[in-house]
């Protein structure tokens, strides 16, 4: 099997790769229900620490529905990351189609003066075995 494509963005000094696995076992063809995990890395190349405190993020299927998902943190938490650490995390996210994309962005904070900036979460795809070709 092929290795997932990584996307990756920088901004503001911070670093964003998401990987998008297709999860067959979960997913249920003769329902449309199809269901992707995605793996990001976020790594704070600059040189003060940051804090992700919320995050956005456009969900959008092959008819080219959309879905804009907002909240505190990543997976129950709001990280801090200091000078050139990095946060891993695992989520999912399911479909009606075979095939869609997602996008969004980190909601940021520079710990020490309190500024707020947003960090961009890449474009990646999400493709189903079951699509006709890829939506990247």
């Amino acid at each position: 099997m092929n290795r997932p494509r990584s996307y990756t963005a920088v901004t503001r000094e911070v670093r964003v790769s998401v990987r998008a696995f297709y999860l067959d076992d979960q997913s249920d063809v003769a329902r449309g229900q199809y269901v992707w995990a995605y793996r990001v890395e976020i790594v704070n190349e600059g040189k003060v620490a940051v804090q992700l405190k919320k995050r956005t993020w456009i969900i959008t299927d092959a008819q080219g529905r959309g879905q804009r998902v907002h909240g505190e943190g990543v997976v129950g938490e709001q990280p801090v990351l200091e000078a050139g650490e990095e946060f891993h995390y695992t989520s999912g996210t399911p479909l009606s189609t075979p095939s869609g994309f997602m996008k969004g962005m980190y909601h940021m904070v520079d710990v020490v003066t309190g500024e707020a900036f947003d960090v961009v979460i890449p474009p990646f795809s999400l493709d189903s075995p079951h699509a006709p070709g890829g939506v990247h």
